[in-house]
């Protein structure tokens, strides 16, 4: 069995939803596929790759990005509505979002949002990030939404993570924000404090993770801090097709 890792699919985009119709039907039927979110804002199209990538892989394993919990093409009250019906979703087809055991190996899924452990969110990130506008969290601010998501994922205490040996983790959004390369422009630097939380990186570190893959930065990255091997393995936007590698990568 192998291990591999993709996200930020924006079947949005027909070129994207045309790679995923092309991936071989039967090249990877007995292995495992991490899905790190943001696979599409609406839900008929997020039901469309969970039934190609099912019929692909032994086992689809997922974590919700902050485009999966957009409303704004959704005739739905809120993102909490929109996260139960996400969930369902992939209760229906048989995708994965507990943890997943194959002999000493463990995989495990950390949800997560931001909490501006990364910096402060200006004025211009406020007028510009689209989840201000997409999303509705009643009764939750940024900082206690993370809470809600961190405090939902497993610790090493889960019957789960009895006896395993290797546990790789996956999450959407960004454990620590030193994962972003030094080339980045400091224009582009505004987006740091939406892309993630230190709460993560704590708990990949307390399960005994040596391996995280995470996705929503749209820079890919393979990159060993402090005895963790950190893998970002974005598919992107079709503007992107020039940095972004556009296929899945082997982490196991």
């Amino acid at each position: 069995m192998r291990v591999f890792a993709i996200s930020d699919l924006h079947l949005d985009y027909a070129a994207n939803r045309e790679w995923l119709q092309q991936l071989p039907q039967h090249e990877y039927n007995g292995d495992v596929l991490i899905l790190a979110g943001d696979v599409s804002d609406r839900l008929n199209l997020l039901e469309d790759a969970f039934k190609a990538l099912t019929k692909r892989f032994a086992a689809v394993l997922f974590v919700p990005g902050n485009h999966d919990l957009w409303i704004n093409r959704e005739r739905l009250p809120d993102s909490f509505a929109k996260l139960d019906a996400v969930l369902a979703a992939t209760r229906q087809h048989g995708v994965r979002t507990d943890i997943y055991r194959d002999g000493e190996l463990a995989i495990v899924p950390l949800l997560g949002w931001y909490d501006y452990s990364f910096g402060t969110a200006d004025d211009y990130l406020k007028a510009a990030w689209a989840d201000y506008r997409n999303c509705q969290w009643p009764g939750h601010d940024d900082i206690s939404l993370t809470r809600f998501f961190t405090e939902q994922n497993p610790s090493m205490s889960s019957s789960a993570l009895q006896d395993a040996q290797q546990i790789i983790t996956f999450s959407h959004f960004l454990p620590r924000i030193d994962v972003m390369p030094g080339r980045i422009p400091e224009k582009h630097r505004k987006i740091y404090p939406v892309l993630g939380t230190t709460i993560l990186e704590s708990q990949l570190r307390e399960l005994g993770s040596r391996v995280h893959v995470y996705g929503h930065s749209h820079v890919n990255r393979h990159v060993t801090i402090d005895g963790v091997t950190y893998i970002n393995n974005a598919f992107g936007y079709p503007s992107e097709a020039h940095f972004t590698a556009r296929q899945l990568v082997h982490v196991s």
